[in-house]
Formats: structure tokens, C-alpha cells, sequence
């Protein structure tokens, strides 16, 4: 199991309640794929850097966690076929190694 990180942005049409729902279901099916999460962070409502689909605005949330690269397919599709979810990226962290030098 990998380390990974993902920035989930869910469209600012939704009340933030929803909106954390939509989020809610990325974590349930990283669960179900036997991955294990680290840490989260909902950022709520924030500008985006630019105008997608019309909209200026969105909710942030990010995901840190352990998971099989098929865990994370899986959760990469889920969130594909979701019409609330603009925009995600998953990325694996650098680890820094500290030299001695």
C-alpha cells in the first residue's frame, strides 16, 4: 500500500451539507477498498483559480491515506461518473529524506 493524497472539488450548486455527502462517499468507497485513512480536510467554499463549467466557486476537500493502486481506481471512478465533483487529483507525496551532509 501506497501513500496518496487527493484534492476533491465539489460544485458550489449544492448546499455545503450536500456537498460534504458527495465527499463523505469518496472516504466509504476508499474504506470499502481496504485503504486507510490518514488525515482529511474540508476547506468548504473557495474561489477557483478560474471559471470551470460557468462557476467561479467550489468546495475543497482533501483526502490523505494508504491504498492499493486498484483502491484508488476505483475511488478515481467513482468520483468520474459523479455529477457533482468539477475537478480531482490524486497524487503520492515526495517523502523528503533528510541527508546528513
Amino acid at each position: 500500500m501506497r501513500r496518496y493524497e487527493l484534492m476533491v472539488i465539489i460544485t458550489d450548486t449544492l448546499e455545503e451539507e450536500a456537498a460534504q455527502e458527495v465527499f463523505g462517499r469518496a472516504k466509504e468507497v476508499l474504506a470499502k477498498q481496504g485503504g486507510s485513512l490518514l488525515d482529511e480536510a474540508w476547506w468548504g467554499r473557495r474561489r477557483l483559480a478560474y471559471e470551470i463549467n460557468k462557476r467561479d466557486h467550489g468546495y475543497y476537500g482533501v483526502l490523505d491515506f494508504h491504498a492499493s493502486t486498484e483502491a484508488v481506481h476505483e475511488v478515481e471512478r467513482q468520483l468520474k461518473i459523479s455529477d457533482h465533483v468539477v475537478r480531482f487529483k490524486t497524487v503520492r507525496p515526495e517523502i523528503r529524506v533528510r541527508s546528513n551532509a
